[in-house]
């Protein structure tokens, strides 16, 4: 996974259904904590000498991502097997139409126009029905390698969690996650 990458994981993929009690409103709910979360390393992070977020920050990422998958028909009412997830770019569209959110919009333009935009403003196309799936983050920059790992760690969460059967993980670079709260949560 990088920036020149053709292996894409879009942050916004919906959570896959666990049993027969997962209702769609908890599929967005999952969907949405996952992203802030994710949002939280992008554009929150003390290390960088950028602010963490504010109370009314949150709550404006919280309602875009919320509106963002409204704009894409996912809302309680939708049958989530005939929708596509947004992506990142649909987050920005939906926060530059909102009052406050124009430090967000500023923030999170170098992962949709910018630098680096090759990472999260895609569609995932990554193939996991083999039997050995490796995820390298190896070419990847430094600064990028938590959001990546976060986001990675997340898509292969959801798909094994949703089939129950024995596994292996390994996350060699599990400590780049634990160097930020959200991630380190995680």
């Amino acid at each position: 996974v990088s920036l020149s990458s053709d292996a894409k994981i879009n942050p916004f993929d919906l959570p896959r259904p666990v049993g027969d009690e997962t209702t769609t409103e908890d599929i967005i709910r999952s969907a949405v904590i996952v992203v802030k979360g994710l949002l939280r390393i992008m554009i929150g992070r003390k290390a960088t000498g950028v602010e963490p977020l504010t109370p009314g920050e949150d709550a404006i990422l919280d309602r875009a991502i919320i509106e963002a998958y409204a704009k894409k028909d996912i809302t309680p009412a939708s049958d989530l097997r005939l929708v596509d997830p947004p992506i990142m770019q649909d987050l920005v569209e939906v926060l530059e139409g909102m009052e406050g959110s124009s430090e967000l919009v500023t923030r999170l333009r170098k992962f949709t126009e910018g630098t680096f935009s090759g990472l999260f403003n895609h569609s995932t196309n990554v193939e996991m029905k083999n039997q050995f799936v490796v995820f390298s983050v190896r070419d990847l920059e430094d600064e990028l390698r938590p959001m990546a790992i976060y986001s990675i760690v997340n898509y292969i969460w959801n798909i094994v969690r949703s089939e129950k059967k024995k596994r292996i993980m390994v996350i060699d670079e599990a400590w780049w996650m634990m160097q930020h709260e959200d991630s380190a949560k995680f």
